[in-house]
């Protein structure tokens, strides 16, 4: 039910993951998944703004909450991992964990678009070069690679050597097929690289030259262990813009050359025999059953490698079971039926206090990745009155002034999360701790902003803008989590004491993602990305001409003079190689999108991730960079 100008009165709304858009992924291999989500203390804190009974402050709430977290967080391990070296284990074991829905395709490029679905797959394939997050620096993982600056002519080449060892195999079957670099130029030239068939890397293969005009980044073969990324200027981050996962070329190229894009995205579809996926990763799927279950095996031939010469992982396998919601995930981790569980911040309390000897549960500061709420400027949408509202920046500003951040916290999150003001996470090399969001919550000052663009309140308190328009739009969250519900029920109720009624849409995942990439019809949304760890990443998101520009993706021309600006400054921050000049240019870039509000940042949440006992934990790290760290991990004695 929906009162005239107040906050819904029922909906049930879930916290939308929506993946994060990088230029190449990072770190892959060891992450078992980014955990999730933060801490229960008192049953009477979950529904502690609906009872009649209690009168406390949002300050009492919090020194309430803040105490009963430290006690438990006493009863929690934190071990981030700061570069140290792996214990040499062994092999053995089944690994039993769950999934939340099927995967819609085994095809990496369709996977593209569905977390799920690339998850799975990257189980079965690797990736050029790694990202420590503990040096701050590249290091070789399949690839081997050397920079080389032309200063003279301005041009950049990364040269990559194949290191030995490397083959794809299939389950059950001696065949070994060995990796070359026709696996990375066929798929950067001939599938990313071909407009037609539409992949997300295909403008990541574009850079911006002095004068304005495009320039492509060759893909070029040397051998079947080396080839060369040429780049027609010198660029800030090669390694991250070239880092790619392998592709079996051996069976897309003949697909492609029969029967075109169509052949392409014929391959490896969701009813696929799994046996006939060749892997170069560290695991096979070799079985799936749909609504099931999903299986994976360890591939003994995966080049990596302890210094007893075993191949990691070290279990034998693991077996996912598809559970469609995350009661039914928790349900079975109390049942002792899988490893590791990620608690919900309603489950957490319990998690921790009904550990015992049966499992360990790790903590992790606060993450790099934060929802953030964001409004339609698509013109396809300029006949509706939202339409003129959002594109006004002080519109905008005013709703980020809306934003109890401290209520999120505090009802949504039991304390363990922290407000997000900044653009970077303090992990970017570029992240200024002075440069912070100046539009929090301040409903005065949101009042303030609205009356400046002619809005008013009527004599029945509701808001209205200056042709007399009631100010109501939607919010639209994906069906998923019960966190999101919670924070969109504190956002539409802080709301509605200004007058703006705020009307809460649940909708599918998939639904969402063609709502935002295709039809655009959507009015505001709450997502999250995944943390900007370098600053050029998200070139599908920042960049007016992104395809996932979320507010407006596509634009031929900047729609605005900031949007113009925004690209300017990401164009030559790309390709500033010297660290100050190159601050400044991030620092106006920060600047600019924390005072335009395109999408207003509001949490980062804590992490917990709790683990079986009898699996050895020496190698088990845990923190926000990596996420849960297990291929390492190996059954105890």
């Amino acid at each position: 039910m929906q009162t005239e100008c107040g906050t819904s009165k029922s909906a049930f709304v879930f916290q939308l993951f929506f993946r994060g858009v990088f230029l190449r992924r990072i770190k892959k291999s060891m992450r078992k998944r980014l955990a999730g989500i933060l801490g229960c203390i008192f049953c009477a804190l979950v529904c502690i703004s609906c009872r009649k009974t209690i009168d406390m402050s949002l300050a009492e709430i919090a020194e309430i909450t803040q105490s009963g977290n430290e006690r438990l967080l006493e009863k929690t391990v934190s071990k981030p991992w700061r570069g140290e070296a792996f214990v040499p284990g062994r092999t053995g074991g089944t690994w039993y964990d769950t999934i939340l829905s099927d995967p819609k395709t085994f095809n990496q490029l369709i996977a593209e678009r569905d977390a799920a679905s690339s998850g799975i797959i990257s189980n079965t394939l690797d990736y050029l070069v790694d990202y420590d997050m503990h040096s701050r620096e590249w290091k070789p993982h399949c690839a081997f690679f050397e920079i080389e600056i032309d200063e003279k002519n301005g041009t950049l080449t990364v040269h990559y050597t194949l290191r030995d060892g490397l083959f794809w195999t299939y389950y059950g079957r001696d065949e070994k097929i060995p990796v070359t670099s026709d696996d990375f130029v066929f798929w950067y030239n001939e599938v990313a690289g071909d407009k037609e068939i539409g992949s997300s890397g295909y403008a990541q293969q574009f850079v911006v030259m002095p004068d304005g005009s495009e320039r492509r980044v060759e893909c070029v073969k040397i051998d079947d262990r080396r080839f060369d990324f040429v780049f027609p200027r010198i660029v800030a981050d090669p390694l991250l813009a070239t880092n790619m996962s392998l592709c079996p070329s051996f069976l897309f190229k003949p697909a492609k050359e029969k029967d075109g894009v169509e052949g392409i995205k014929a391959l490896f579809s969701a009813d696929v025999d799994v046996r006939t996926i060749p892997s170069c990763g560290k695991w096979y799927i070799t079985e799936y059953t749909p609504a099931q279950r999903l299986v994976f095996k360890r591939n003994p031939y995966y080049w990596e490698k302890d210094d007893n010469g075993t191949s990691i992982p070290y279990m034998d396998e693991m077996v996912y079971q598809v559970v469609g919601d995350m009661n039914t995930d928790y349900l079975l981790f109390k049942q002792g039926k899988t490893e590791g569980f990620s608690p919900r911040p309603e489950d957490v309390s319990d998690v921790i206090e009904n550990q015992k000897d049966l499992y360990t549960v790790f903590n992790a500061e606060g993450s790099m990745n934060a929802q953030f709420w964001s409004f339609n400027q698509n013109p396809k949408n300029s006949g509706e009155p939202y339409y003129r509202w959002f594109c006004n920046k002080k519109f905008r500003q005013a709703m980020s002034c809306l934003i109890n951040r401290d209520r999120i916290i505090d009802q949504t999150y039991r304390g363990l999360a922290a407000a997000k003001y900044s653009f970077f996470p303090e992990a970017n090399p570029f992240y200024n701790p002075e440069i912070t969001l100046q539009y929090r919550f301040d409903p005065a000052r949101a009042v303030q902003l609205l009356e400046s663009i002619g809005f008013y309140r009527d004599s029945d308190g509701c808001m209205r803008d200056s042709t007399g328009e009631k100010v109501e739009f939607d919010l639209t969250i994906a069906s998923s989590n019960t966190v999101t519900n919670d924070m969109a029920l504190i956002i539409a109720d802080e709301c509605s004491k200004v007058g703006i009624t705020l009307n809460i849409r649940q909708i599918d995942f998939q639904k969402l993602i063609e709502m935002l990439t295709a039809t655009y019809d959507w009015q505001s949304v709450i997502l999250a990305f995944g943390a900007i760890l370098f600053p050029s990443q998200g070139s599908n998101v920042w960049p007016s001409y992104g395809n996932l520009h979320l507010w407006y993706p596509l634009q031929e021309e900047p729609a605005t003079e900031w949007e113009a600006r925004l690209d300017y400054l990401y164009n030559e921050g790309c390709y500033t190689i010297n660290h100050s000049d190159a601050q400044k240019i991030w620092d106006e870039y920060q600047r600019l999108v924390l005072e335009e509000c395109p999408l207003i940042y509001l949490v980062r949440s804590r992490s917990v991730y709790a683990i079986r006992n009898k699996w050895d934990l020496q190698n088990v790290y845990y923190d926000n960079r990596n996420g849960a760290m297990t291929d390492w991990v190996f059954v105890r004695n």
